[in-house]
């Protein structure tokens, strides 16, 4: 059965070219060369393998984990690969690993709030990898409250030094990545305490092991917190804790691109806007976006495949059964999600253009965006990765029993993807920074000021007020002008009611207490309307491949705007949005848009690109041949590799043989 392509029939069935769609989901062709070249160099060296992951103790899953990356480092220098082809082979090489937070945290941490002198000295250091640094700033007291965290850096003149400390049990530093055995270094987030004078949190560069036997320098205790949820997963990453008993370090390690302290210890704001570390946050979330449609679409594309190859029920007399993805209740689960993976990766690429557009403006000293901005990614990081959570473990549902296997690649992509709904700002916390932006902005409509990028809806409220949805027939759901309209009079309905009973409130802070559940919703309808806007931008683009690519993410889009609509049908009813009847109507169009999807579903998910070892799954496999591999991999597990297990002549014999010995009292 080797080399048969079992998924033949449904590639066979597409209406567009999935090369075209290739480059559509990658970005352009060059990032699909790059990602196409790089992700089979992963695949075809051994030394990345990752099948048994799940069987593996802690130590030597941590111990793989080290070999793959300084492994995955020689790749880098010996094919001199660039930045971005560095980036994209630590991406499919899939594995939580110390590296992440050294690139993706220290460095750009140093870049955003070093000064020229600091980041000459520390980035040469640390691009060559000759110390390997983290990103200290959660404790274990507080996260979210960055405001709350207690560690201590008190500046000493007579020796020109600042003094860390961890004054008390919640204070010392947790969860950080590549901290608990692998961090030489780390920027460490601490209150800045000078001339009796409390500054409130800044980052320090602080060195945390020995560069020649790795040992913790004197007054640190430093560790890692333990196992993690899920199998393999998160558990090849050394999450860590760190405390410091009067640690001293001199006071050019502080990061003084946005205030520093002077040899005589006076606190110096400079003139660099401090909106600037916004530009690093913007960034970071940014990415996060990115990463939830890679990780959501890799479920789907296990659950996609696995649901074409399934077959069950519905055979008549002995002829082949249904395929489980012709089932209306599969499609209806499983094609919104398919449909979400393409609009997080739009909503994506426009948060990378945002981004430069952002950071053009701050350089340019125009703050005018940047508050906007600020919501606009916040809102999106908390969106994304809560609905990629969701959707992978549906995903797994979606599998029936067999993804409950290990080697449906589902249960390990969950466990790590998780975390992301809590890191870089929970996910709730967030929603309400975005709706405390919102109410602002809803405040500022009488006063001439118009609001702008994402919220510039908002400036056309008398129309969206009271405007009525010109929907009459099912397939005025496809104009984007009737869903924008429908998603807009939502968001802003939602708001103005929101601000209205706000303002019944003496004191706002109580108020918001109060509305708290409330306002987190009308933060959602807010962010779902900028991915429905931005998908539906994209669909305006010039996009390569003709009309049959076009058609397919016009298809998409609309599954995309019409679930949300169906699942939050509350919303657009209370706020008469839309009526009953148009509901009604919406709910059609969705079915006819599953059926139109359906012939094109499994080319829709090989053009994602994704190799067979990086989507990691036998569900999943690019052939379909499902059965006989999931034999192969049963086989594999460590309980086989004897016929009679550890144990029985202990105490399974005995049992059997009813010769128990019987604890004499």
């Amino acid at each position: 059965m080797e080399g048969v392509d079992h998924l033949a029939d449904e590639r066979n069935r597409a209406e567009f070219d999935v090369d075209d769609m290739k480059i559509v989901w990658a970005g352009s062709r060059h990032a699909f060369e790059v990602s196409d070249r790089i992700s089979r160099l992963v695949a075809s060296d051994p030394f990345f393998r990752k099948d048994h992951r799940g069987v593996l103790s802690r130590k030597e899953l941590f111990k793989n984990t080290l070999r793959k990356a300084v492994h995955a480092w020689k790749r880098i220098i010996e094919l001199r690969l660039s930045e971005e082809e560095a980036g994209r082979l630590r991406f499919f090489m899939d594995e939580p690993c110390f590296v992440d937070l050294h690139w993706g945290m220290f460095v750009p941490a140093i870049k955003g709030q070093g000064t020229e002198e600091q980041q000459k000295k520390w980035l040469s250091l640390a691009n060559r990898m000759q110390i390997i640094g983290c990103y200290a700033q959660t404790e274990l007291g507080h996260g979210s409250n960055v405001q709350g965290l207690e560690t201590t850096a008190t500046f000493d003149p007579k020796t020109d030094e600042f003094v860390m400390h961890s004054p008390t049990l919640t204070s010392a530093k947790w969860w950080p990545g590549g901290l608990g055995k692998i961090s030489t270094h780390a920027v460490v987030y601490a209150r800045l305490i000078t001339d009796g004078e409390d500054y409130g949190i800044h980052g320090f560069i602080v060195q945390l092991r020995s560069l020649d036997d790795h040992s913790p320098l004197p007054g640190i205790t430093v560790g890692d917190i333990g196992t993690k949820f899920g199998n393999g997963a998160y558990n090849s990453m050394d999450n860590g804790f760190l405390m410091f008993d009067h640690v001293r370090i001199p006071r050019d390690q502080m990061l003084m691109r946005l205030s520093k302290v002077t040899r005589d210890g006076k606190y110096v704001p400079s003139d660099v806007p401090r909106q600037l570390v916004y530009g690093t946050m913007v960034f970071v979330r940014q990415t996060i976006v990115a990463d939830a449609s890679s990780a959501l679409s890799r479920a789907v594309c296990i659950a996609t495949r696995y649901s074409a190859v399934r077959r069950q029920f519905g055979s008549q007399n002995g002829g082949l059964e249904t395929q489980v993805i012709d089932y209306k209740t599969q499609q209806n689960r499983l094609f919104p999600l398919l449909a979400s993976a393409y609009a997080f990766r739009f909503v994506g690429e426009w948060l990378k253009w945002l981004y430069m557009d952002v950071t053009q403006r701050l350089q340019a000293n125009d703050f005018s965006t940047l508050p906007e901005a600020h919501a606009c990614t916040a809102g999106l990081k908390s969106l994304t990765t809560s609905a990629t959570a969701d959707g992978i473990e549906e995903c797994r549902k979606l599998c029936g029993g067999h993804g409950y296997l290990f080697c449906s690649g589902l249960p390990e992509l969950f466990a790590v993807y998780v975390p992301a709904c809590t890191y870089e700002g929970d996910n709730v916390v967030l929603l309400l920074q975005v709706a405390r932006f919102l109410m602002k902005t809803v405040a500022q409509l009488g006063s001439g000021k118009a609001p702008v990028g994402t919220t510039a809806y908002m400036g056309r409220a008398e129309h969206l007020m009271q405007c009525r949805s010109a929907a009459q027939r099912a397939e005025d759901w496809l104009k984007p002008s009737v869903v924008l309209e429908a998603f807009e009079a939502r968001s802003l309905r939602m708001a103005v009611a929101c601000a209205t009973n706000l303002s019944k409130y003496e004191n706002p802070e109580q108020g918001f207490a109060e509305l708290s559940a409330d306002l987190v919703e009308v933060a959602v309808a807010h962010c779902q309307l900028i991915v429905v806007s931005k998908f539906i931008e994209k669909l305006e683009q010039e996009i390569p491949g003709g009309k049959g690519v076009k058609k397919q993410l016009e298809n998409l889009c609309y599954v995309y705007a019409l679930h949300l609509l169906h699942k939050h049908l509350g919303d657009f009813l209370t706020t008469s949005s839309i009526s009953p009847e148009q509901a009604s109507l919406a709910s059609d169009q969705l079915r006819s848009l599953f059926s139109l999807v359906r012939p094109n579903a499994v080319s829709l998910v090989d053009s994602f690109n994704y190799t067979d070892h990086y989507l990691g799954s036998v569900l999943g496999r690019y052939d379909g041949n499902v059965y006989p591999k999931l034999f192969e991999e049963a086989w594999k597990d460590p309980l086989n590799d004897s016929v009679v297990p550890d144990g029985y002549h202990e105490y399974i014999r005995p049992l059997l043989k009813q010769q128990l010995r019987t604890a004499r009292l």
